[in-house]
C-alpha cells in the first residue's frame, strides 16, 4: 500500500512536470502584441496615439532613474528634493538622478572615444577620464544650485515692494489672505507664485500658520522665513498684524539699502581683475607702442 501511494505521487509529479514544459510560454513581447491587438479591434486606441516619448522614453527614463535611485542613501535623495522644490523645478528626485547619470555617462564615453583615438589609455589619459567623469556627475549638481540661487534672489528681489503693497493693503482693511492675493495678482514672478501657492493650501483647508511655515522652508530665502515667522508669532500673540507688517516692511527695506551699498562697496574689487587682465594691457599697448616703434626705428 505505502509502495502504491510512493508510486502515485511520482507519477502525479512527472506528469505536472510533463504538461508545465509542454504548455506553450507566453512572451511579454507576445502578450504586448495581443494587447495591442485587442486595443485596434475595440478601437481603443487611447495609449497609441500618445508620442513616442510618453510611451516609451519616458517610461523607459523613470524606471531607470527610480533603480539608480533605490541605491543613493535616501538623506541625499531627500536633499536633492529639497533643492529642486526651491529651484521652482517640478521635478522627482529621481529624475535629476537621470539626468546626472546621462550626463557623466555621455561625457565618460566622450572622454573614452577621444583616448581610443590617440592609441591607448596612459595614466595621464586615465586622469583625464576621471576629471571628465567628475565634471559630467557634478553639472547638473551646478545647474540646481545655480537655479535655487537665481529664484532666491529674484524673491528677495521682490520681497520690500511686496511686503509695502501688503502693509497697504492691510491698513486700507483688507485681511492678510485677500492682501496677500492681491499681491499674487499684481506682481509677476516666483514671490507671486509662491504666495497663489500658499493661498491655494489655506482654501483647501490647511492652517494658515502650517502654510506660511511651508512657504519659508520651501524658499530658504532667510528674509522671507523672518516675515512669516513674525506673521506666525503676530497670530498666536494677538499682535496687531498691520503692525508687525509696517514693521518688517521697514526692516525690509532697510536691508535692502544695506544690501545696495555692500554691493557697491564690492563694485571697485571685482573690477579690478577685469581692469588688469583686459584693460590694462590694451592700454598700455595703445601708450607705449608707438614709443616702441620710435625705439626700434632709431636702433635700427
Amino acid at each position: 500500500m505505502f509502495a502504491l501511494m510512493i508510486a502515485f505521487v511520482v507519477f502525479g509529479a512527472v506528469a505536472l512536470l510533463v504538461v508545465s514544459v509542454a504548455r506553450p510560454q507566453v512572451s511579454l513581447t507576445e502578450m504586448r502584441i495581443e494587447t495591442l491587438r485587442r486595443q485596434v479591434a475595440t478601437g481603443d486606441l487611447s495609449e497609441l496615439v500618445l508620442p513616442f516619448s510618453d510611451r516609451i522614453l519616458r517610461p523607459t527614463m523613470q524606471g531607470f532613474g527610480r533603480s539608480v535611485a533605490s541605491m543613493l542613501p535616501g538623506n541625499l535623495l531627500a536633499s536633492i528634493q529639497k533643492s529642486l522644490i526651491m529651484a521652482g523645478k517640478s521635478m522627482p528626485a529621481s529624475t535629476f538622478v537621470t539626468f546626472s547619470a546621462l550626463s557623466t555617462a555621455l561625457l565618460t564615453g566622450l572622454a573614452i572615444v577621444v583616448l581610443a583615438a590617440m592609441g591607448g589609455v596612459s595614466a595621464q589619459g586615465f586622469m583625464g577620464l576621471l576629471v571628465m567623469a567628475t565634471i559630467g556627475f557634478c553639472l547638473p549638481l551646478f545647474w540646481l544650485r545655480t537655479a535655487v540661487k537665481s529664484r532666491q534672489r529674484s524673491i528677495l528681489k521682490g520681497l520690500p515692494d511686496a511686503l509695502d503693497l501688503i502693509t497697504t493693503c492691510v491698513e486700507a482693511g483688507l485681511g492678510l489672505d485677500a492682501a496677500l492675493a492681491k499681491v499674487s495678482e499684481q506682481m509677476k514672478g516666483p514671490l507671486a507664485e509662491e504666495f497663489s501657492q500658499t493661498l491655494r493650501e489655506v482654501s483647501m483647508g490647511r492652517l494658515r500658520r502650517e502654510a506660511l511655515s511651508d512657504l519659508g522652508q520651501r524658499t530658504g530665502v532667510p528674509g522671507l522665513i523672518s516675515f512669516v515667522n513674525a506673521i506666525i508669532q503676530a497670530e498666536q500673540l494677538g499682535v496687531s498684524i498691520a503692525h508687525v507688517l509696517k514693521v518688517q516692511s521697514d526692516q525690509m527695506r532697510t536691508h535692502r539699502r544695506q544690501r545696495a551699498e555692500q554691493l557697491a562697496h564690492e563694485a571697485p574689487v571685482k573690477m579690478m581683475f577685469p581692469l588688469v587682465m583686459c584693460i590694462f594691457p590694451a592700454f598700455m599697448l595703445v601708450i607705449l607702442g608707438p614709443a616702441m616703434i620710435r625705439i626700434s626705428d632709431q636702433m635700427m
